[in-house]
C-alpha cells in the first residue's frame, strides 16, 4: 500500500459506500489473480545484425537476425516505423486508414551496412544494429532511437522468432536521444509542465482521488507523446501502444564548447502492445498540421461554448439553478451555460432526474435558453446494477457489459452503488449506448461532459480501475483491460458524439471529456479535472492546456478557482482573469467548495471580473476564428510563446506565459502579491493592449499587472505589431482592430464569421496591414473592399 492507498483508506473506511470500495478492491485483485498470465521468467532480445532489405511503396523493411523493420514515408511528409509485423493499424490514434504511402521515397544503403530512406521532407536512417536516426533533408540530427529491447516469457509463442504483428505478449523498452539544448513537452495532461523536467512519466490515464497539483502524476489524461524543440528544429514522436507504460525524461546538458554535449534522452517502457512510432518534423504549425491529418482535425465546439459556463457540484436543486442565473443576469455579467452534476441525478445513477429536486428539467433549460443560457450534463459510465433499473436492463439485454474470463460481470464502487461499465471498444455497445443521450437531449440538455470515465471504480487500495483481466471486445480482436484501459474514454467520447450527432443533425455536438487517449480531439475537449485551489494548481491549469494542445487537444480549460477549498479573493480574481483566455472558460467547484460566482469575492473582484468579461465577449469573433483554425489545420488556441521562433531558447524556458493565436500574448499572474510581472517578448513589435506602449522583441520587459486593490486590474496582454484582430463591439458591430506593424513591414490577419452552430462550410477572410504615410492602411487579400469598419492601434 502507498501513501496515496493509506490517504483513500482512511477517507473511505468507515463508511458505508468505503466498506464497499473495500470489498470491490478486494474482489479486484482475486479477479486478477485468476485472470492474469502467471508471471514467468523473461528473455530479452535485440534485433542482432542487419540481413537485408526490401523496398516497398513509401520505404521499405530491413531485416535484422531477430527482428524486422517496416518503415513507411506517407504523402505528408509523416514517418512511421513497426518493429516484428507491427503496422500502423489497427489502432484507436489514427482517424481512418493509414494515409497513403509517398511514391517518391526511396530505400537505399547508407554507410557501414546500414540503410536510409529518402523523402523531401525528412530522412530516415537504420544502423546495421538497428538503431533508427531521423535528420532533415540537409542531414540536421532531430532523433536517434537506439536498438530497442523486448522481454518474452520464456515458452512464449513469440520468443526466438520474429513477432506477427501488435497483439505481441511481452514488454519492451525504446530508448531515444535528442539535442543536447532539446526541451520535452507534451505526454498529454501534465500539472508539472509545459515543459518535461526530467523524471518518470506514468502512461495510464489515473484518477489521482483528491485534488491534484504539480507534483501529481499521472493524471486523468495520458498520450505517449512527445513534442520535441531544439535548436535543429521541432518534432513530435508518437509511440502508438495502449498498454500501461512509463516515460522516463533526462533533459541534456550542454559542454564547453568542445564536443562533450550530453544528449537529451527518453526512454519509453511498455508492458506490451506493439513497438510502433510515428515522427512528424516541421515548424510547430506544420508538425501539428501533419498530426492532426493521421489522427483527426479537432471538431469545433458550438459558439456559445467559447463563452463564459458556469459549473457546479451541488447545485442541489432547480431554484439554485435560477438563483445563480438571475445573479449574472442582475448584475449584468454573460453567461453562456450552466453545467448540472450528479447532484442533478436520482440517487447518482446516469440518464435520470431526481423529480423532486429537478421537477421539469426541460421547463428549466426552455426557461434558461431565452435568456441566451445552455445546459450542460454530467454523464458518467457507470451503470447502477440494480434489477429495474431500466438502464442497466436494456444494457444486459444488449450485452453491453465489461465480463472477467469466466464470463462473470464485472462490478466496481462508483457514485450510484455497485455498478457495471460498458465495453466501449465494442462497436454494438456504442451504438446502444449513443442512443441513451436521447434522454439527455429531451431533458433540454445542450451538451454533455463525460466524467469518472478513466474508467474509475473506487477502490481503498490498489489501482482504482477494472481489473486488469477484465475482457473487452476491442473492435472484435479481443482483449484485456491492459490494452483498453488508457482507450476506454476515447472509445466513450466516440459513442457519446455519434449519439449526439446522430440524434440532433443540425448542430455540432459539445462534449468534453475528463479522460482520453490520442485522437481525442475528434469527438470533443477536456478539462484539468480536480485542480487543487491554491497558487500550484493556478499555475497547473496553464501548463495542462499548453501540454494537451501540442498533443492536439485544442480545446480545454482548468476549474476556475479550483476543485475544492475556498479561494481567497486574490486567488480567485487571478484565476478568472487566466481562464478569461482560455478557450473553456468555466467556473467550477466541489460540492464541499466555497462558492465561485464572481459577486461571492466581493465588490472590488465582481468589477475586475466584469472587466475579464467584457474582454472575452469582446474577442468572440477572434475566438471562432480560432476555433475554425484548429478545426482546419490543428493549431491550438493556446500556443507556446516560442510556437514561431523554435530557436529561442529564452522562450522555450518560458512557462509563465502564452500566445493565443498569432496576434495575442497573454502573461497571467500565476503568485500571490504581484502588480508587476516580467514578460518575455518574441521577436518584433509588441504593444501593451492596455496602454498602446510599443516594446521590441526579443527580450523581457516589465509590465504593470494591477491586482485586487487597483483601480483595474489586469494581466499583461501584447498584441503582436501588424496583427489584425476581428473583435465585436458592444453595440454587436464587427469591427477589425488593427495595430500598426513596423515601419516597412507589413502584417495581416484572419477572420473566419461565426455562421451558427450547423455545419457551415467556413469562409476564410484574409486581411494584410502596413503603415502608408503615417497611417495604418488594411487591405483584403485579393484586392476586394475591406467591407469592415477598421480601427487602428498602436499609431
Amino acid at each position: 500500500m502507498n501513501g496515496r492507498d493509506l490517504v483513500r483508506s482512511v477517507r473511505l473506511v468507515g463508511t458505508a459506500q468505503g466498506l464497499r470500495s473495500v470489498r470491490a478492491a478486494w474482489r479486484r485483485r482475486r479477479t486478477d489473480a485468476w485472470g492474469l498470465p502467471q508471471r514467468r521468467p523473461e528473455r530479452a532480445r535485440v534485433p542482432g545484425a542487419v540481413v537485408g532489405a526490401e523496398a516497398l511503396p513509401g520505404g521499405g523493411i530491413v531485416r535484422f537476425g531477430r527482428s524486422e523493420l517496416r518503415i513507411l514515408v506517407a504523402v505528408g511528409g509523416a514517418v512511421f516505423w513497426g518493429w516484428d509485423g507491427a503496422g500502423p493499424e489497427p489502432s484507436y490514434a489514427l482517424a481512418g486508414l493509414c494515409p497513403d504511402a509517398d511514391p517518391r521515397v526511396v530505400l537505399e544503403p547508407d554507410k557501414d551496412d546500414g540503410w536510409q530512406v529518402v523523402s523531401e521532407r525528412v530522412t530516415v536512417a537504420v544502423s546495421r544494429h538497428g538503431a533508427i536516426e531521423v535528420r532533415t533533408p540537409g542531414g540536421v540530427l532531430l532523433r536517434r532511437e537506439l536498438p530497442p529491447r523486448w522481454w518474452q516469457p520464456v515458452g512464449s509463442v513469440d520468443e526466438g522468432r520474429v513477432a506477427e504483428g501488435p497483439g505481441t505478449e511481452g514488454r519492451w523498452s525504446q530508448r531515444s536521444e535528442v539535442g543536447a539544448d532539446a526541451r520535452f513537452f507534451g505526454l498529454g495532461g501534465r500539472a508539472g509542465g509545459p515543459r518535461l523536467r526530467g523524471g518518470t512519466y506514468r502512461l495510464w490515464n489515473t484518477d489521482p482521488g483528491g485534488e491534484f497539483g504539480p507534483g501529481d502524476d499521472p493524471l486523468y489524461l495520458t498520450m505517449p507523446v512527445q513534442f520535441v524543440v531544439a535548436d535543429a528544429g521541432a518534432h513530435l514522436a508518437f509511440y502508438d501502444s495502449t498498454w500501461d507504460g512509463e516515460v522516463v525524461l533526462r533533459e541534456g546538458e550542454e559542454g564547453d564548447g568542445s564536443g562533450h554535449d550530453r544528449a537529451g534522452c527518453s526512454e519509453v517502457r511498455m508492458t506490451g502492445g506493439p513497438l510502433r512510432c510515428w515522427v512528424v518534423v516541421g515548424t510547430p504549425a506544420r508538425v501539428l498540421q501533419g498530426w492532426t491529418a493521421l489522427t483527426g482535425r479537432p471538431v469545433r465546439p458550438p459558439s456559445w461554448a467559447l463563452g463564459p459556463q458556469h459549473a457546479r457540484w451541488g447545485f442541489g436543486s432547480a431554484e439554485e439553478v435560477r438563483r445563480v442565473v438571475a445573479g449574472y443576469r442582475e448584475r449584468g455579467l454573460p453567461l453562456s451555460a450552466v453545467h448540472l452534476d450528479i447532484d442533478h441525478y436520482d440517487r447518482h445513477r446516469v440518464f435520470t432526474v431526481d423529480g423532486e429536486k429537478f421537477p421539469d428539467l426541460p421547463g428549466l433549460a426552455r426557461e434558461l435558453r431565452e435568456g441566451g443560457v445552455r445546459m450542460v450534463s454530467i454523464v458518467d459510465p457507470a451503470v447502477r446494477a440494480e434489477r429495474g433499473d431500466p438502464v442497466y436492463e436494456s444494457g444486459v439485454a444488449a450485452g453491453a457489459f465489461v465480463r472477467d474470463g469466466r464470463g462473470r460481470e464485472v462490478r466496481g464502487e462508483v457514485w450510484p452503488g455497485e455498478c457495471a461499465f460498458p465495453d466501449f471498444t465494442d462497436p454494438g455497445v456504442r451504438e446502444w449506448w449513443s442512443g441513451l443521450y436521447r434522454e439527455r437531449l429531451e431533458q433540454g440538455f445542450s451538451g454533455v461532459w463525460h466524467d469518472m470515465n478513466e474508467p474509475v471504480s473506487f477502490s481503498a487500495f490498489g489501482d482504482p480501475t477494472l481489473p486488469r483481466s477484465a475482457r473487452h471486445g476491442m473492435e472484435g480482436r479481443g482483449g484485456d483491460h491492459r490494452e483498453a484501459h488508457n482507450v476506454y474514454a476515447l472509445a466513450m467520447a466516440r459513442a457519446g458524439y455519434e449519439g449526439l450527432r446522430r440524434l440532433r443533425p443540425e448542430e455540432r455536438p459539445f462534449l468534453f471529456s475528463r479522460s482520453g487517449w490520442v485522437g481525442m480531439q475528434r469527438y470533443g475537449g477536456t478539462w484539468s479535472g480536480d485542480v487543487t485551489t491554491g497558487w500550484p494548481g493556478l499555475r497547473a491549469s496553464l501548463s495542462l492546456v499548453l501540454g494537451l494542445g501540442l498533443c492536439g487537444v485544442p480545446y480545454s480549460g482548468p476549474d476556475v478557482g479550483g476543485f475544492g477549498g475556498n479561494p481567497g479573493p486574490e486567488l480567485y480574481l487571478r484565476w478568472f482573469q487566466l481562464g478569461a483566455w482560455l478557450p473553456l472558460f468555466r467556473t467550477h467547484g466541489a460540492i464541499y467548495a466555497g462558492r465561485r460566482e464572481p459577486w461571492e469575492f466581493g465588490p472590488r473582484v465582481l468589477e475586475h471580473a466584469r472587466a475579464a468579461l467584457a474582454e472575452r465577449e469582446r474577442l468572440l469573433p477572434y475566438f471562432v476564428t480560432l476555433s475554425h483554425l484548429a478545426r482546419l489545420t490543428g493549431a491550438p488556441y493556446v500556443r507556446p510563446v516560442w510556437w514561431g521562433a523554435t530557436g529561442d531558447r529564452a522562450l522555450r524556458d518560458c512557462e509563465d506565459a502564452f500566445l493565443l493565436g498569432d496576434a495575442l500574448l497573454v502573461a497571467p499572474v500565476l503568485e500571490p502579491g504581484v502588480d508587476r510581472r516580467a514578460v518575455r517578448l518574441p521577436r518584433g513589435r509588441w504593444y501593451d493592449t492596455a496602454s498602446g506602449e510599443a516594446f521590441e522583441g526579443p527580450g523581457q520587459v516589465l509590465m504593470d499587472a494591477p491586482g485586487v486593490a487597483g483601480a483595474r486590474s489586469r494581466v499583461p496582454v501584447l498584441a503582436r505589431g501588424g496583427a489584425v484582430i476581428p473583435v465585436r463591439e458592444p453595440s454587436g458591430e464587427l469591427v477589425l482592430e488593427v495595430w500598426a506593424p513596423e515601419a516597412g513591414r507589413t502584417g495581416g490577419g484572419l477572420l473566419v464569421r461565426d455562421g451558427g452552430d450547423g455545419w457551415e462550410q467556413p469562409v476564410v477572410e484574409r486581411f494584410t496591414s502596413r503603415v502608408e504615410k503615417g497611417r495604418v492602411v488594411v487591405e483584403r487579400e485579393g484586392g476586394a473592399e475591406v467591407g469592415i469598419p477598421v480601427r487602428e492601434r498602436g499609431v
